[in-house]
């Protein structure tokens, strides 16, 4: 892959539709716009023209909009031909292309070009795939902040914070011959509790927008026949799950992804947990540890009916995961002849419902929000992924780090290297600092023609 090739791509879904566009993005772009419509469009004019082939027959007629370097996505001469949104038409322009000297785009390549040419931040770049993947207006609400730079100015406003602290710090290590020990000034000290505030602020923001690209995964898990198939059918809103009298009816994982208030909620039905009577429920309890040991939350649903005294939890707790957080669902308490209480049981806590009336359903989504720490997306919630958390929480142990450096030690040279490290880290979110596998891992997970 060269910065150099003029690549070319559809730029939307393959399949039919009224509209199909071609992406044509690098040096050759006005040469081969020349060749493919007889001349070169105005630019940034809509022009309707013809898209001809080697023997300057028509392909597709439709609308070409042309834009020169560097006034466009990214940064280079970009040509688009809207077409009709057939297949066979789409795939006829981007041979055609390639016929004349142009490259397959890769996937995210447009993207990746708009990046490198200082068009948009790797935070900024990020926030596009999010925008095109997202489940929820909030989360598209999300994405879009972060597309205009909204996260990445958070994210710089911190970088300038750190840099700050160890520009003081390097200027009191390179004029040690001052009789003032800068080092011990209270002012140093009270700038780093600003930094940690500042750190909060920004993590907060970020954790809100992780939850509203990848939200919570929750998986039901209990006794056959305790209601967690008609739990999981209640919280989707529709008959996901086979529901019977049968114990043992559900077998393998299912899966349905749900909204709280704009929180995706990826829920798992899974098997009865129970000595399995065939090998094929056998299997499907293999998977439903399997699914509880990758979750963010069990559920372990209990017939409030039947087991007031949560004997199911308690005989199978060993058996669950140790680091995944569990909340004790007791079901059928319309059926109940008394409702337990939270100190039942000690350790886990307690939601009484009603899946076949509907009763606490209200309190056991408000829980789920609660235990993933979802406020809502507020005004300055933007788009973040795994990575930005994980970015800026090193960025504040780095910065943790040079405080205790400071109290504990008065070691300049130490206190400068943490700061120093805390500053790469967060350029890495924007890709003021980056590499090359970390660039290939994001911009490879877009779309082509993106």
């Amino acid at each position: 892959m060269r910065r150099t090739d003029t690549i070319v791509a559809a730029a939307t879904p393959p399949g039919r539709g009224g509209i199909g566009i071609v992406r044509l993005s690098g040096p050759k772009t006005p040469e081969l716009a020349a060749v493919l419509l007889g001349e070169l469009p105005p630019a940034r004019r809509a022009t309707f023209t013809r898209f001809l082939d080697t023997a300057a027959e028509p392909i597709d007629a439709g609308l070409a909009l042309f834009f020169p370097a560097p006034h466009s996505y990214t940064g280079e001469h970009v040509l688009e031909l809207h077409g009709h949104g057939g297949p066979v038409v789409q795939e006829a322009l981007v041979e055609r292309a390639v016929a004349l000297g142009a490259r397959r785009a890769l996937p995210g390549e447009f993207t990746q070009r708009a990046f490198l040419n200082d068009k948009l931040d790797l935070a900024q770049a990020e926030a596009i795939a999010d925008l095109i993947d997202a489940g929820s207006r909030d989360a598209a609400r999300a994405a879009m902040r972060s597309l205009q730079g909204e996260f990445s100015a958070m994210v710089r406003g911190l970088t300038e914070a750190v840099i700050e602290l160890r520009t003081y710090v390097e200027a009191a290590i390179d004029f040690p011959e001052e009789e003032i020990d800068f080092l011990a000034d209270r002012q140093l000290l009270d700038r780093f509790e600003g930094v940690r505030g500042h750190f909060e602020g920004v993590l907060e923001a970020a954790r809100q927008g992780r939850l509203l690209r990848e939200g919570m995964t929750v998986v039901i898990a209990g006794r056959p026949n305790a209601g967690k198939s008609s739990l999981m059918n209640r919280l989707a809103g529709y008959d996901a799950a086979i529901v019977t009298p049968v114990p043992g009816t559900t077998r393998d994982v299912l899966r349905e992804r749900i909204d709280i208030d704009g929180m995706p909620l990826h829920v798992l039905d899974t098997a009865g947990l129970r000595e399995a009577q065939d090998l094929v429920e056998e299997e499907g309890i293999r998977r439903a540890q399997a699914e509880m040991a990758r979750a963010d939350r069990v559920l372990f649903v209990i017939d409030a009916a039947l087991d007031r005294a949560a004997n199911a939890y308690r005989e199978e707790r060993a058996r669950l995961p140790k680091d995944v957080p569990v909340t004790l669902v007791f079901n059928k308490c319309d059926l109940a002849t008394g409702l337990p209480v939270a100190d039942t049981v000690s350790g886990p806590p307690l939601i009484t419902v009603s899946a076949a009336t509907g009763a606490g359903l209200a309190e056991l989504r408000a829980h789920l929000k609660q235990c993933m720490g979802f406020a809502g997306a507020e005004g300055g919630t933007v788009s973040a992924r795994r990575r930005h958390l994980e970015a800026l929480s090193l960025a504040r142990h780095h910065t943790e780090e040079a405080a205790r450096q400071l109290t504990e030690t008065r070691a300049g040279e130490l206190v400068a290297e943490e700061l120093r490290a805390a500053q790469q880290a967060l350029a890495g979110i924007t890709g003021d600092f980056t590499t090359e596998d970390l660039l290939g891992r994001i911009f490879g997970g877009f779309c082509i023609g993106k």
